[in-house]
């Protein structure tokens, strides 16, 4: 969530992860049952590349009902199901080359919809986002959120079969968390046994205590905030939206605002949870030893045990080895960086401990934390959009250069693996937006050097394959993000999905040329092996060269034993003819390359080509690029 609107095992570490093996025995059992009555889905292609992730947004992925009525109720606009996720929807997903699927607003989270009939409390207009609530104001994390399912009073059973229907057809499940805060009303119906609520037996007499989860404002009621040009649910009313809520003591807005009354750009739907942070930003929980960041999971699972820790750590690990149990895969971390790294270590080893391949993504904006979250924080992966995201948009809107994306993808280069790439999220603005890019087709050259520059996992999120714009005003929020929100059905993604068939029946020509370039391209990052190996950048040796090479095209190698890649991209809008791409006679020597040897096209335009001689004892590669066009070549 944006502000706007990663030795051996000890003895005793062994021991433990052999105890929790033990005790997920019967759910992987069940789990494999359940994969026994799938249907065999069609062989996927080979995962020997990088991570694919596929995002998407779970409420909006099925939903045919194109009304999109600003601020319009589920009975207006619709909404999809967990079930709307068929054999058919997922294998065409795999045949994209995904490994693994984030489904995005699946914990239960406030929202305006009424489910007082299956025992959910009532939420308040007042502390919602939109009318089917933000996905980042949880309101129960040991459920699911009711709009999903098609029976409410079954809604973890109907997401427990599609976490299996996801695994049969050979991808991963990954869900969000939201450590930093929870929805200001939150009720947990479903946790088990002897779990109790956030902020259940906190002491409210006082701003801060240690085991409190919540911080408190002294003796005073928490205050709606008011402004003048917004009402929650836009021109409608409900019983509930009277510009009040009964919160006593006022508790500390999710984005750290200490005031009753938060305002309107505060987070004010959620609560920040206090994990040992004294309201001075001293510790209440021990340090990790100097130079203990670089040890293995193992050593830090074995550093917390018998430690005594804020309440708060137990319940989100609690949390956490709950859906691990249910067959999730991996978590996607929200606002990671407002949480110490210190409970990272103590979460994300004690997930390794259940499950070593767990995928554990985060959401971290402040470049000088990502190694303090990446090794102390044992995260797998991070967003790279402060870096190489920001720096790509300035180059699709035609304000950047191909050297300074170099030069910021440089400053990660020790940990580049681990920088996730993406050109769309739920957060920013759909490339075809007139925001950004004004026209999907500029989103091709980007997502090209974004899927294949380094070994990081490469993510898109839902209808950015067929080119959506994110235009339409449904509510809270502004176009050019697709609403989470609100009740919606996302145009270009439904002509995709077609009334359920999913095979694109109603996609124009230039959406479906769209969709097949980007399952291309993500099937070359999936297989590949070369991704996984070193990058050669050619641009510093090809700018100033002659053969029309400038600031506009960018062309690297990937190498990894005998499987390499030459990918060449053109970020202009205009045709470049010819273009001459120079290999300089140290890589032709490091790579054993030869004068005639073919290049064996990739990509879903352009043709084989071969190396010809080049100056100096170097080769080259001459070719005709057309407007934003890429070229990737195996060799």
């Amino acid at each position: 969530m944006l502000l706007s609107t990663s030795g051996s095992l000890s003895r005793c570490a062994a021991t433990v992860l052999a105890v929790l093996s033990l005790a997920s025995c019967n759910a992987s059992e069940d789990k494999a049952m359940a994969a026994d009555t799938a249907p065999t889905p069609p062989v996927k292609p080979q995962q020997d590349g990088k991570p694919v992730v596929y995002q998407v947004f779970t409420r909006l992925f099925g939903n045919t009902n194109t009304t999109n009525k600003p601020w319009g109720t589920i009975r207006d606009n619709g909404v999809g199901k967990f079930e709307d996720f068929t054999d058919t929807a997922l294998d065409e997903i795999a045949q994209m080359g995904v490994s693994h699927i984030w489904y995005t607003g699946v914990p239960h989270h406030a929202l305006v919809t009424d489910y007082t009939a299956y025992g959910i409390s009532q939420d308040d207009p007042d502390v919602i986002k939109g009318r089917a609530g933000s996905p980042y104001a949880v309101k129960d994390y040991y459920n699911v959120n009711p709009d999903l399912a098609v029976d409410p009073a079954n809604r973890l059973a109907e997401f427990e079969a599609l976490i299996a229907r996801t695994h049969a057809h050979g991808m991963k499940v990954i869900i969000d968390i939201v450590p930093n805060h929870v929805a200001r009303h939150y009720e947990s119906l479903s946790a088990p046994q002897g779990v109790s609520d956030f902020g259940e037996t906190d002491d409210t007499s006082v701003t801060y205590a240690r085991d409190n989860n919540f911080y408190y404002v002294v003796d005073e009621p928490f205050r709606v905030p008011v402004d003048e040009s917004y009402s929650p649910l836009g021109p409608y009313s409900h019983p509930l939206a009277d510009g009040e809520f009964e919160e006593v003591p006022a508790k500390w807005t999710g984005n750290g605002a200490r005031a009753a009354q938060p305002a309107m750009h505060d987070w004010y739907e959620t609560v920040k949870v206090n994990y040992g942070v004294r309201p001075d930003g001293s510790h209440d929980f021990p340090s990790l030893p100097d130079g203990f960041a670089q040890q293995p999971a193992a050593a830090h699972a074995a550093f917390w045990q018998g430690k005594d820790l804020p309440d708060s750590w137990y319940k989100f690990r609690d949390i956490a080895h709950y859906w691990l149990d249910k067959g999730v895969d991996g978590f996607r971390f929200d606002m990671a960086e407002m949480v110490p790294v210190e409970f990272w270590s103590f979460l994300n080893s004690s997930i390794k401990m259940k499950n070593p391949d767990a995928f554990l993504l985060a959401e971290v904006y402040q470049p000088d934390k990502y190694r303090a979250y990446l090794h102390a924080g044992k995260m797998d992966y991070l967003y790279d959009k402060v870096g190489f995201y920001d720096t790509l948009k300035t180059i699709m809107q035609g304000t950047g250069t191909v050297s300074a994306l170099l030069d910021v993808h440089q400053q990660v280069s020790d940990i580049a693996p681990s920088m996730l790439h993406f050109l769309e999220n739920h957060d920013e603005q759909r490339i075809a937006s007139p925001a950004f890019a004004g026209d999907a087709m500029k989103g091709k050259p980007a997502m090209v050097v974004s899927a294949l520059i380094s070994a990081s996992p490469i993510m898109y999120y839902f209808g950015q394959e067929v080119g959506e714009d994110g235009s339409e005003e449904t509510g809270f929020g502004d176009p050019t993000r697709t609403t989470i929100f609100d009740y919606a059905g996302v145009p270009a993604h439904q002509r995709w999905v077609n009334e359920g068939a999913f095979d694109g029946g109603q996609l124009s020509g230039e959406e479906r040329q769209l969709r097949h370039f980007y399952k291309s391209l993500l099937n070359i990052a999936a297989s590949s092996p070369a991704v996984n190996g070193a990058m050669i950048s050619l641009h510093q040796e090809n700018l100033g060269a002659s053969g029309n090479y400038s600031q506009q095209q960018l062309a690297f190698i990937r190498h990894n034993g005998d499987s390499r890649l030459l990918v060449i991209t053109n970020f202009a809008e205009d045709a470049v003819a010819p273009l001459t791409v120079n290999i300089p006679a140290q890589t032709v020597s490091k790579l054993g390359l030869k004068q005639g040897m073919p290049l064996r096209a990739k990509l879903t335009s352009g043709q084989d080509a071969e190396l010809t001689r080049g100056a100096d004892g170097g080769l080259k590669v001459q070719l005709d690029l057309s407007v934003l066009e890429s070229r990737v070549y195996a060799f």
